[in-house]
C-alpha cells in the first residue's frame, strides 16, 4: 500500500539557461521534512504508472503534490536509496485534468520525467514500485524557468519557411560538395540527386551559391507536420486496433516503450527478458533491450543471435514502432504461427527500440513546430552531448539550450569504422556531426558492447527516411567485401518483400561511422539499415508505421509482405548454418567454452574542419562471446574467425578482353538551351552498342564528352533499351561530363546531351570528342586469415583447453574434444 504521505515538498527553481548546476539531481529541502524526498510502499503492482493518477492508498503507490513555481520544465528524478535498487516508475500529472505531463518507466528505479509546465500549474508526482526488493526510494524536483524559444536574450527567434528540395547530385564530386554545405541531408536519394531539408534563408543561400541545381518537393515543411499530426489524431480516434501485432494506432512516448518491455518480460518470463544496456545516457536515462529466445535466460546456448535497433536518429519515430512491433511479432508468433515458433526456436533475438533516448524523448515531447528551425526540438537528430560545443552553448538542458537541437553528436557517425572520413561533419553543430572520437558517445558503446560479447549473425538498424536496404560498405573507395554476393541476395531478397531499393551504403553517398559498417566489418555478421518510407521523419503513423510494417497501401511492400517479411527473411538468414559459421565438439557438462580475438582497426585519416587530414587513429576491439555446455556434443553458431576488412575485396576474373573505345557523333546542330530536362525533352541523342560475353568482357563503361570553356553547361544522361536511366553526370562548372556503369548489361544504350547552359546562345561552345570507354573487371583481392582462440575451462574456472578455430562463411568446423584433448584435435584440424 503506498504511505500516503502528502506533505509539501521543498523545490528547487532556478533558471534553465546558464546554470548548469540544475542539471544535477537532488532537492535541497530542509532536514524537517527530509522524509518529503523519499517514496515508500510497502509492496509493488505490476500497473502503468503513466495511466492515470492512483487512489493515495492504492497498493505500490506513494504521491506528492507540488505546485509549479515557473513557466518552464519540471525534471523529476528517482535514485536508488541505501542500495536497494529494485524497479519504481514515475509520472507526474496535471492535478486539475488527470493528464499526464511526464513519465518514466525503465527498469531500474533510475528516472528522468520532463516536461513543460505553467507557473501556478498544480501537479501529482506519483511514484509507482513496479517490482523488485527495494520498499523506498530517492525522489528530486526542479522547476528550471525558460527565457522564451530557449534563447539566452529572451528574444524569440522567427521561424522561416522550412523547405524540402531535391538537389541534382548525378556524379560522386556533387554528392561531396552536397555533404560538405552543412545542410540537413536526408537519406531519400538515387544515383542522381537527395533530398534535403533547407530550414531557412541561410540554407537557401547556402546551396544556391554551391551551384548545385535544385527542385521543390515540399514547399512547406511545417504545414506538412500539422496535416501529419491531424491525420494521426483522425486514425487513432477512428481506429479501435490497427493491423500492427500490438494494434497499436498512435506513436509511442518513452515511457510506454519502456512499460510494454517490461510487461513483454513479465507476461512471457520464458521466452522474452528485458535489460538494462551498459551504459546510461547523457542525461542519465537507462537503455532499455528486450531478449527473445526458448529458455531465454541461457544466453550461452550457441544460437544465432538476431539484432534489430531503432532510433539512433531521435526524430526517426518509425524506426522504434517498427522494432518494437518485431518484438511483438516474435512473441504473438511463437505462440500462433509454427513457421515463426520454429525460427524463434532456432536463434536469439535481441531488439532495443529506441538507442538514443535523450533524443528521442525530447524530439517526442517537443512542442510541434515542423519549421525546423534551432529550437524546433520535434526535429532533433542528435544525442545530447554538450561536451564539443563552444563554450557559450554548453549551458543549459538539452531539452532547452541556447544552441537548441543542433547540440550535441549523431550517434551513426560514431562508430569507429571508417569514422573520421568524408560522409560526416567535422563542425559541432552539424547534423551529422561525428563526435570527439571513435566510440566518444554511450549510444554507440552500447551498441558495440552487446555485438562484442554475443555472435551477432545478423543485424538490422532502423531508419528514416527513403525506402532503401543499405548494405556495407558506406564508402564507394573501400570497394565490397568478399561477402558481397552473400550481402546484396539477402538485401534483395528483403527489397522483394518491401519494395524498397537495395544498394550499398555508398550509392547513396558517403557515410562514415556508421552502424552496421562497424559491425560487419568488425565481426562478420551480416548488417543493414532500412530507410522506412518516402515520405519524412515521422509522417503519418497509418502510413509510415501500420502499411510499411504490414505491407499494405499506400507503402511499396503493399501486397508482398511489406517489412514484416523483411524481417523474418532476415531471421531465417540468422536461422541459416550456410550465412554463418558453425562449430561442432563434445564437452562436459557445466564447462564453458569462449571465443576470444582482440584486434587494431583504422580510421579514415581524421578530416579537419580546414579539409586537412591527419593520420588515422587504431581503435582497439576484444570480442568475446561463451557456450555454456549441457553435456556430450554441441553446435554453437558463430560468425566466421577472419574479419571482412582484412579478408579481402570483392571482384572478379576478366572472362575476355575489354571492349574497345566507342566514339559518339555529335548530330548537326546545337539544340536550344533547356534547364527544364526531363520536364522538356529538347536534347540530342546518340546510341551505341556494349557487346558481352564471349566476345567481351567489361567492368565498367565510362561515357565522356568534353567541350571548350567551364563557363558552358552540358549535361548527359545514359539511358538503356528499355528507356531506364542507368548513369548521369550533370556537374557544372566543369568543361567536361563522364557518366559511369559498372557491370554494363550488354545491349544498346542511348547517351543524351543536353544544352544546359551556353555563355553566348550566338555562338555555341558546342560538345566534342564524346567517347564511350571500357574497363575490365578488377580481380577479387584476398587477405589475411584469422582464428579465433578458442578456450575451455572447467566448473572451478580452471582453463582445461586452447585452441586455434579457423571458420569459414558457411563451414561447419569440428573442434573435437576441446575440453580434454584440445593438444591432439589442434594436430587433427591442421592435418
Amino acid at each position: 500500500m503506498g504511505s500516503g504521505h502528502r506533505s509539501p515538498l521543498a523545490l528547487r527553481t532556478g533558471i534553465a539557461l546558464g546554470a548548469a548546476g540544475l542539471v544535477v539531481f537532488g532537492v535541497t529541502v530542509p532536514s524537517a521534512t527530509a522524509a518529503d524526498n523519499v517514496l515508500r510502499a510497502d509492496s509493488s503492482a505490476n500497473r502503468a504508472c503513466h495511466t492515470a493518477v492512483q487512489s493515495r492508498r492504492a497498493q505500490g503507490i506513494d504521491q506528492r503534490e507540488v505546485t509549479s513555481t515557473v513557466d518552464g520544465l519540471i525534471q523529476a528524478r528517482l535514485a536508488p536509496r541505501d542500495g536497494a535498487e529494485g524497479d519504481w516508475d514515475l509520472a507526474v500529472f496535471d492535478k486539475a485534468t488527470g493528464k499526464v505531463v511526464a513519465a518514466a518507466a525503465a527498469l531500474r528505479s533510475r528516472e528522468l520525467a520532463e516536461s513543460f509546465v505553467k507557473k501556478g500549474q498544480q501537479l501529482v508526482v506519483q511514484g509507482c514500485r513496479y517490482s523488485g526488493s527495494a520498499r523506498s526510494v530517492n525522489l528530486g524536483i526542479d522547476f528550471l524557468a525558460l527565457t522564451p524559444q530557449g534563447t539566452p536574450t529572451g528574444s524569440p527567434q522567427q521561424p522561416q519557411r522550412a523547405e524540402v528540395v531535391r538537389v541534382e547530385t548525378p556524379s560522386r564530386t556533387d554528392k561531396s560538395k552536397l555533404l560538405s554545405l552543412g545542410l540537413d541531408v536526408t537519406e531519400k536519394g538515387d544515383d542522381t540527386g537527395v533530398e534535403v531539408v533547407l530550414a531557412d534563408d541561410a540554407d537557401r543561400k547556402t546551396l544556391r551559391e554551391s551551384g548545385l541545381r535544385s527542385t521543390t518537393v515540399d514547399a512547406d515543411l511545417s504545414r506538412t507536420a500539422r496535416d501529419d499530426a491531424a491525420k494521426d489524431r483522425e486514425y487513432a480516434a477512428k481506429t479501435q486496433a490497427s493491423g500492427l501485432p500490438s494494434g497499436r494506432t498512435s506513436y509511442r512516448h518513452l515511457y510506454e516503450y519502456e512499460y510494454e518491455m517490461k510487461e513483454l518480460a513479465r507476461r512471457n518470463p520464458k521466452l522474452v527478458r528485458a535489460f538494462t544496456l551498459n551504459h546510461a545516457s547523457v542525461e542519465g536515462r537507462d537503455v532499455t533491450g528486450l531478449e527473445i529466445a526458448t529458455d531465454v535466460t541461457n544466453a550461452a546456448d550457441g544460437k544465432p543471435v538476431n539484432v534489430t535497433v531503432g532510433v539512433h536518429h531521435a526524430r526517426e519515430w518509425p524506426a522504434s514502432e517498427h522494432t518494437i512491433e518485431w518484438a511483438y511479432e516474435l512473441v504473438n508468433g511463437y505462440q500462433r504461427d509454427p513457421a515463426i515458433k520454429g525460427l524463434v526456436g532456432k536463434t536469439r533475438n535481441i531488439v532495443v527500440p529506441v538507442v538514443n533516448v535523450d533524443g528521442f524523448s525530447i524530439s517526442r515531447e517537443a512542442e510541434p513546430k515542423g519549421d525546423f528551425s534551432r529550437f524546433d526540438y520535434e526535429m532533433k537528430r542528435k544525442n545530447c552531448q554538450t561536451a564539443d560545443s563552444p563554450p557559450q552553448f554548453r549551458t543549459g538542458i538539452c531539452k532547452a539550450n541556447p544552441a537548441g537541437k543542433d547540440r550535441g553528436t549523431d550517434p551513426n557517425r560514431n562508430y569507429a569504422t571508417f569514422w573520421g572520413g568524408n560522409g560526416a561533419s567535422t563542425s559541432w553543430n552539424g547534423e551529422t556531426f561525428r563526435g570527439a572520437g571513435p566510440f566518444s558517445e554511450p549510444e554507440t558503446r552500447n551498441i558495440r558492447d552487446l555485438v562484442s560479447k554475443r555472435q551477432v549473425t545478423n543485424l538490422i538498424t532502423l531508419h528514416t527516411y527513403g525506402n532503401l536496404i543499405l548494405r556495407p560498405p558506406g564508402v564507394a573507395d573501400t570497394r565490397a567485401p568478399l561477402d558481397e554476393p552473400v550481402l546484396k541476395a539477402l538485401g534483395d531478397k528483403m527489397a522483394s518483400r518491401n519494395g524498397y531499393r537495395s544498394i550499398p551504403s555508398w550509392g547513396l553517398y558517403d557515410t562514415t561511422g556508421t552502424t552496421e559498417d562497424w559491425s560487419f566489418w568488425t565481426t562478420g555478421g551480416l548488417g543493414y539499415t532500412f530507410e522506412i518510407n518516402t515520405a519524412g521523419f515521422h509522417p503519418a503513423y497509418q502510413n509510415a508505421v501500420v502499411a510499411e510494417y504490414t505491407g499494405t497501401a499506400p507503402a511499396a511492400g503493399a501486397g508482398k509482405g511489406g517489412n514484416r517479411a523483411a524481417f523474418l527473411d532476415m531471421l531465417g538468414s540468422a536461422a541459416d548454418p550456410a550465412a554463418h559459421s558453425t562449430l561442432i565438439g563434445s564437452a562436459p557438462r557445466g564447462h564453458q567454452l569462449k571465443l576470444h580475438k582482440t584486434f587494431q582497426t583504422p580510421t579514415s585519416p581524421v578530416l579537419q574542419p580546414d579539409g586537412s587530414t591527419k593520420p588515422p587513429i587504431y581503435v582497439t576491439d576484444t570480442l568475446d562471446s561463451t557456450y555454456s555446455s549441457t553435456g556430450g556434443r554441441f553446435a554453437w553458431s558463430v560468425n566466421p574467425s577472419t574479419r571482412p576488412y582484412v579478408a579481402g575485396r570483392y571482384g572478379r576474373e576478366p572472362q575476355g578482353p575489354k571492349q574497345t573505345t566507342v566514339p559518339l557523333t555529335n548530330p548537326v546542330g546545337v539544340p536550344a538551351e533547356n534547364t527544364d530536362y526531363p520536364g522538356s525533352p529538347v536534347s540530342e541523342s546518340i546510341p551505341f552498342t556494349v557487346k558481352g560475353l564471349p566476345e567481351v568482357d567489361n567492368g565498367r563503361f565510362d561515357v565522356v564528352v568534353q567541350w571548350t570553356s567551364p563557363q558552358t553547361d552540358w549535361d548527359l544522361y545514359v539511358y538503356n533499351a528499355a528507356g531506364e536511366l542507368v548513369t548521369s553526370s550533370a556537374s557544372g562548372g566543369t568543361n567536361s561530363e563522364k557518366a559511369t556503369l559498372f557491370d554494363p548489361p550488354p545491349g544498346n544504350y542511348t547517351a543524351v546531351m543536353v544544352n544546359y547552359d551556353q555563355v553566348d546562345p550566338a555562338s555555341p561552345d558546342d560538345w566534342a570528342n564524346g567517347r564511350v570507354e571500357f574497363s575490365s573487371p578488377v580481380p577479387p583481392t584476398y587477405g589475411t586469415r584469422e582464428a579465433y582462440t578458442l578456450t575451455c575451462t572447467n566448473r572451478n574456472g580452471k582453463l582445461v583447453g586452447i585452441a586455434d578455430v579457423f571458420a569459414d562463411r558457411g563451414q561447419t568446423v569440428d573442434v573435437g574434444e576441446v575440453c580434454t584433448n584440445s593438444a591432439r584435435a589442434n594436430k587433427e584440424r591442421r592435418r
